[in-house]
């Protein structure tokens, strides 16, 4: 990855998510890991307990992580094979973008589906590194996150920080 030159325009500002190419879908991510903690949902009556998250309800992140994210450095253990490991985790798709809202505010599908652009701090904005998006405080890297092997996600556990979202 390399920082695109001013006046270029890249990939992410002129195509959809939608057409973009494969690498170019999996480059969007940062790897700031949020998207890998566990997630509290307050309780629906009107729905089964394992429908999906509708737009406009309460999405609550704690500090516990899937087991198999990288809390020291970011990222996951097993990334292409992950699903081995971990059934449901994420796979996001463009077919997932109409409920994308699930997904932290900081998050680049969901900020470029929102039509907010890359932060300034994305990796894709510094030659490929990490620093600026742990400077902003963006990564799980900088907050004390525990594994779901030794945690379990309750009210307890709740923090609002993975909700921060700048620039």
């Amino acid at each position: 990855m390399s920082s695109e030159k001013p006046n270029a325009a890249a990939f992410w500002q002129t195509k959809s998510l939608p057409d973009m190419t494969p690498q170019e879908w999996e480059s969007l991510c940062d790897g700031c890991g949020k998207c890998c903690l566990h997630k509290l949902l307050d309780e629906r009556d009107d729905l089964p307990e394992d429908a999906p998250m509708q737009l406009g309800e309460d999405l609550h992140y704690t500090h516990v992580a899937c087991k198999l994210l990288n809390t020291e450095q970011g990222g996951c253990r097993h990334y292409p094979i992950r699903h081995r490991f971990v059934p449901g985790c994420v796979q996001l798709t463009a077919d997932d973008l109409d409920s994308i809202h699930y997904m932290p505010p900081s998050c680049a599908y969901r900020r470029l589906h929102e039509g907010r652009g890359l932060p300034s701090w994305h990796p894709l904005l510094h030659d490929g590194s990490r620093a600026a998006m742990e400077a902003a405080g963006m990564a799980v890297t900088g907050y004390p996150v525990t594994s779901d092997e030794r945690d379990e996600p309750s009210e307890a556990t709740i923090v609002t920080w993975p909700l921060h979202d700048c620039d």
